[in-house]
């Protein structure tokens, strides 16, 4: 009896919730609710930590050599697409950098940024391909926490940041994300092209760097609306979840940072290299 009660305020808070979202995304692919992609996220979960590892258990690595290099030039393709998206339907065309609030209307730059946004959800469920290529090369020892966390929470809280909020001075990490995916899949497509290329990745070793410039220009571009006497952004609640994301990883890299280049310790595998995916091509 308590637990039908439950479910049934659940539902009721839920229907309620959902009469907030924007009206626009609603009949989007994979936007009509959180299931259908909480179910893919699972399945990948398991694939790359149970079952994808089992069936390669006694199996060869799988060559996706050729594969790789066209799997990472397309990324900087989209990611390219996606940055100039994104400067078009705001961020060079009207955003000023400080209280941009999100425009629900259905104006063409308004339909743009929002269609920007889901660009870059839907983006988050193809990197995935990176943790099932590890699997299907038998790098287990690369699937790791940090990384599987990752290509989990991104989707699933971009999720609410389309059905919601799309748009606004909540849009400007993926802006950054896309900037530092062009480099970083850039080094991951001409390291998968071999030795002869090596020479190429000479910038290899500020990969840290600009990780680290990500997170503090996120951090500090988020921080300041907590710093604003007046900011009537329309979902404050995901701006706390970037602010605390970005934190998290500011941390993370910083502890790195020090680590590798204060006190020159040998470097924990999962951030070798200034990065937890840049072995991904080697």
């Amino acid at each position: 009896m308590a637990f039908n009660t439950l479910t049934s305020r659940a539902v009721l808070l839920y229907d309620e919730w959902i009469k907030k979202a924007d009206p626009r995304t609603g009949n989007w692919l994979l936007m009509a609710s959180p299931f259908p992609q909480t179910i893919i996220i699972a399945a990948y979960i398991y694939f790359v930590t149970s079952l994808g590892p089992r069936l390669m258990e006694n199996r060869k690595p799988f060559d996706l050599k050729r594969i790789m290099i066209v799997y990472n030039f397309s990324i900087v393709a989209f990611s390219l697409y996606m940055i100039y998206e994104f400067l078009m339907s705001g961020w060079a065309n009207g955003y000023t950098y400080g209280c941009d609030l999100v425009d629900y209307s259905s104006s063409p730059q308004a339909l743009r940024m929002a269609w920007t946004c889901w660009l870059y959800y839907f983006s988050k469920f193809i990197e995935m391909l990176d943790t099932i290529f590890f699997v299907l090369r038998k790098k287990n020892s690369q699937v790791t926490f940090l990384h599987v966390y990752h290509h989990s929470i991104m989707p699933f809280t971009w999720w609410f940041g389309v059905k919601f909020s799309a748009g606004g001075l909540g849009t400007f990490h993926a802006l950054l994300n896309c900037i530092v995916h062009v480099i970083m899949y850039s080094y991951y497509a001409l390291s998968a092209m071999g030795p002869a290329y090596q020479k190429y990745l000479w910038w290899k070793k500020y990969m840290t760097t600009i990780q680290l410039v990500q997170f503090v220009l996120i951090t500090a571009h988020i921080g300041q609306f907590f710093l604003m006497k007046e900011c009537p952004y329309q979902f404050p609640v995901f701006l706390y979840v970037i602010g605390l994301y970005g934190l998290i990883f500011l941390i993370l890299f910083l502890h790195f940072y020090y680590h590798a280049y204060t006190k020159g310790k040998r470097l924990p595998k999962v951030l070798e290299n200034g990065n937890y995916l840049l072995k991904k091509s080697e």
